[in-house]
């Protein structure tokens, strides 16, 4: 960032929500778990009313309802009681109807907010509203010509809007992690970002330093990698400092990003404000929510991300980071969970955070898959935790056999056993190694006699390396300190 300038982001969000059928017909909303979106045959997943075929008429799915409820609730939104739905016209290709019908002054949910956290500290990021819509279909360009798939079209979405509270790529990031968690810890939307069930669009300006007047704003379409994002409104920070810098003119536009080339790329003109035409839907009645279902809505909540970095940090005594990292993946944070009642000793919660924050979040992550699509089971990591703490193996050895049950998924003790990794303790096996390293190595003995006392941790390393990781680090200081001063 320029220092003369600073960058206002907002962002809108698109959440698919995970109902088995579309918002206002029965056709199905979800992709089957052992399926993916190109398997599905191209307008199979259609009938007349999300096709959009004259003289039919929608018929709202209130689990779209209640998932929008919980929504606000674990984004400490106002619910409002009263709200309607309207007609936003625009024409494109995969919009059957000339119009989507979504809501505009009535939404759902208002005035809500999720705290992240910054190197400054938590922040406040300011939700303006929550609203019910249905989803355009896709078009497939082909070479000369398009296709379009209205298997989509009508899939529920809430679409969540932030106040212009953003500085940073930094924070937009951490609004969208924060954001993904509460919606996955839900069990509202299945959360594949690949498949487009959570996408962002990003609002970027910039202005000088100080002052209250925004910049023209730029909109970044359709996101879906919190990375990509962040790279995105990196980017054109950069591309709106320097226009300005050198005498041009931000226009309104949307853009689109390519991540291959790491750049934005112009879409179309905002300059003259698109003109959607909204009213009220003519075909749908106002929506009255009972204040009674909302508080049925509210006690059926789970434990939310903030609840159980709270519950981390306080009862298991995690660092605020290591909790942060646990709870930003509902899967990883059930997982440690698991760990933490197999090993059923509060105390060692810390190493094995250590465990799955480090070696298996790694694991996971260069397979690019979650946790439970490995064969690594909180039984595993329970294991291994206990054994370092018992001085069986050393942490050199459980990286070896969390690498082998990784491949296999065999008992840790199977392997142990097998692979001969126990750790000695036992001074006698350890005496002649000792000895043979401080032959080996006179002359960093001599100088450990004579005052440089950070040889130690060399001869230790030898040791190590001597008995294959298998000699007790913890005994080996001072054994080697006596042998070496006689």
């Amino acid at each position: 960032m320029h220092p003369e300038f600073e960058a206002v982001i907002g962002l809108e969000v698109h959440c698919q929500l995970a109902t088995e059928t579309k918002i206002f017909c029965s056709c199905p909303a979800r992709i089957p778990a052992d399926q993916s979106v190109s398997e599905i045959a191209v307008n199979s997943n259609t009938c007349p009313i999300c096709a959009g075929h004259p003289g039919t008429l929608p018929v709202l799915n209130q689990k779209v309802v209640e998932f929008a409820i919980q929504a606000g609730l674990a984004t400490h939104s106002r619910i409002n009681l009263k709200n309607r739905f309207a007609r936003k016209h625009y024409f494109y290709p995969d919009l059957p109807k000339g119009y989507q019908i979504s809501q505009f002054e009535l939404p759902i949910c208002e005035n809500g907010w999720l705290n992240i956290e910054t190197d400054a500290g938590p922040k406040k990021i300011q939700i303006q509203r929550i609203h019910m819509e249905e989803d355009a279909g896709k078009n497939v360009h082909m070479s000369g010509f398009s296709l379009v798939n209205l298997n989509r079209a009508g899939v529920p979405l809430i679409e969540i809007v932030t106040g212009p509270d953003m500085k940073t790529a930094d924070e937009a990031g951490a609004y969208l992690r924060a954001l993904y968690a509460v919606v996955t810890y839900l069990g509202i939307c299945d959360g594949n970002l690949q498949e487009g069930n959570f996408r962002c669009d990003a609002n970027v300006s910039v202005m000088p330093k100080g002052s209250t007047v925004f910049g023209t704003r730029t909109e970044i379409k359709n996101v879906n990698s919190f990375r990509f994002v962040e790279k995105a409104i990196e980017y054109e920070i950069a591309r709106q400092i320097e226009v300005i810098r050198s005498g041009g003119r931000v226009v309104l536009e949307t853009r689109t990003y390519d991540s291959d080339k790491d750049i934005t790329i112009s879409m179309r003109s905002k300059e003259e404000a698109q003109d959607y035409r909204y009213f009220t839907e003519p075909d749908l009645i106002p929506l009255t929510i009972d204040e009674a279902w909302i508080r049925k809505i509210e006690s059926g909540l789970p434990e939310l991300p903030e609840q159980m970095k709270s519950r981390l940090v306080s009862s298991l005594g995690l660092s605020v980071y290591d909790a942060g990292v646990l709870t930003g993946s509902k899967t990883l944070a059930e997982f440690f969970d698991r760990v933490v009642h197999k090993l059923g000793n509060p105390a060692l919660a810390k190493p094995a955070a250590n465990w799955v924050t480090g070696e298996v979040s790694r694991l996971i992550n260069e397979q690019g898959i979650e946790i439970q699509q490995s064969r690594i089971l909180p039984e595993h990591i329970a294991d291994l935790v206990r054994l370092v703490h018992d001085q069986v193996l050393s942490s050199t050895a459980a990286k070896q056999v969390l690498a082998l049950v990784w491949n296999s998924g065999e008992a840790v003790e199977v392997i142990v056993d097998r692979e001969g990794l126990k750790q000695v303790s036992d001074v006698g096996s350890l005496d002649p190694i000792i000895q043979r390293v401080i032959e080996g190595n006179a002359k960093q003995a001599a100088d450990f006699r004579s005052g440089k006392d950070k040889l130690l941790g060399f001869f230790v390393g030898q040791v190590m390396k001597e008995s294959g990781g298998k000699a007790n680090p913890a005994l080996l200081g001072e054994l080697i300190k006596k042998k070496l001063l006689g």
